[in-house]
């Protein structure tokens, strides 16, 4: 096997997203010096920041001027610039092969599967995931997965303030994540103890949504978020059309979980009950993790808060998806009955690169 190492420059677009997302950066201000290749925030907004290529060709002390690939000459701050140190796909390559060698145990082995795995990324004939590309061998406290789903939260402010932690922590290290939020209590329900009634699940879900929106992972890449509700949750209706009022859930893909009790009722043109467990129950809070089946298999009860007609809810998720292109829908009783782990590991929830 012979390896021609070859020097990609891309271009335009692709040099953009590749500098800013996967390639390598000194995030030290001080260290941008005239020659350095930068990504240089040229629109600072909150919302839609704007960035560009450029090459710095003088600094004097905190006025760096950026000859941008576009031949536009700005002078600017280095707080505003990232320093890259891959200008091109080969030199990540690099980094990569060697980085997935070094869990060989002797030397000679190291650099036989060094050129091995560098002869497969050449050219682009071996793709690593996003999150390989842009954590392998940086050092840094970065995940090597791209999604994650993790545990519906417990129901109580604590339990809520945990699965915020977690999908806290998952993205800022480059993580996407889904969570359902069908183990919450719906909207006006009974909170005991403080006196006071909750404020729903999809108030919750846009909490999570706005954590999403605050944290920036690498470059310009924004946390990724799934956020899943059942068909039978009280709060269902209100899920389907949340997109429809601007800025109540921006950072978020949202979709039903469906199960074939409610396709069998959308079809027969049948009732569909909204309930949920009885939060009186001595074991509620110990018990109730969003599955409803389980529940009540232990012979628990359930209180029936609504009952529409089952077209209604699919007319409503079709007007939605069509309104605001969400939700969309996931056959999750059906998924489960074809997944090859359903015996020992329910899937709950989609991570947001799964979105039906």
């Amino acid at each position: 096997m012979e390896l021609t190492k070859n020097t990609y420059r891309l271009e335009g677009l692709s040099e953009k997203i590749f500098l800013d997302r996967y390639a390598m950066k000194d995030l030290d201000p001080d260290h941008v010096t005239e020659g350095d290749t930068v990504i240089c925030l040229t629109k600072d907004d909150p919302k839609f920041p704007q960035k560009e290529v450029g090459v710095v060709t003088k600094r004097n002390g905190n006025d760096v001027t950026v000859k941008l690939r576009s031949g536009e000459e700005i002078v600017t701050i280095p707080e505003r610039m990232i320093r890259t140190l891959e200008e091109t796909p080969d030199k990540m390559w690099d980094r990569l092969a060697k980085t997935m060698s070094r869990c060989e145990q002797t030397p000679d082995k190291q650099q036989e599967w060094e050129n091995k795995f560098r002869y497969l990324l050449d050219d682009w004939k071996l793709v690593p995931g996003g999150r390989i590309a842009a954590g392998a061998g940086t050092n840094d406290e970065l995940t090597l997965f791209n999604c994650y789903v993790i545990p519906s939260p417990h129901d109580s402010r604590g339990g809520i303030m945990t699965t915020l932690t977690e999908m806290t922590e998952i993205m800022s290290r480059g993580g996407g994540v889904g969570i359902n939020l069908s183990s919450l209590r719906p909207r006006r329900a009974l909170v005991k103890g403080v006196n006071g009634s909750s404020s729903g699940s999809v108030s919750w879900g846009g909490l999570f949504s706005y954590t999403t929106g605050l944290i920036e992972q690498g470059g310009s890449r924004r946390g990724a978020l799934m956020l899943m509700l059942w068909d039978w949750h009280p709060d269902v209706l209100e899920f389907i059309t949340i997109k429809q009022t601007a800025g109540l859930v921006t950072n978020a893909n949202l979709s039903v979980c469906v199960s074939n009790a409610f396709m069998k009722a959308v079809k027969e043109d049948l009732d569909w009950d909204f309930v949920f467990p009885d939060t009186n129950d001595p074991d509620y809070d110990k018990l109730w993790d969003g599955n409803l089946e389980k529940w009540k298999e232990l012979g628990k009860a359930v209180k029936v808060y609504k009952t529409v007609k089952a077209r209604e809810i699919w007319h409503t998720i079709i007007e939605s998806a069509w309104k605001s292109a969400e939700p969309g829908v996931v056959f999750m009783e059906y998924y489960n009955q074809m997944s090859n782990s359903w015996y020992f590991n329910p899937i709950i929830a989609t991570n947001p690169l799964k979105v039906a």
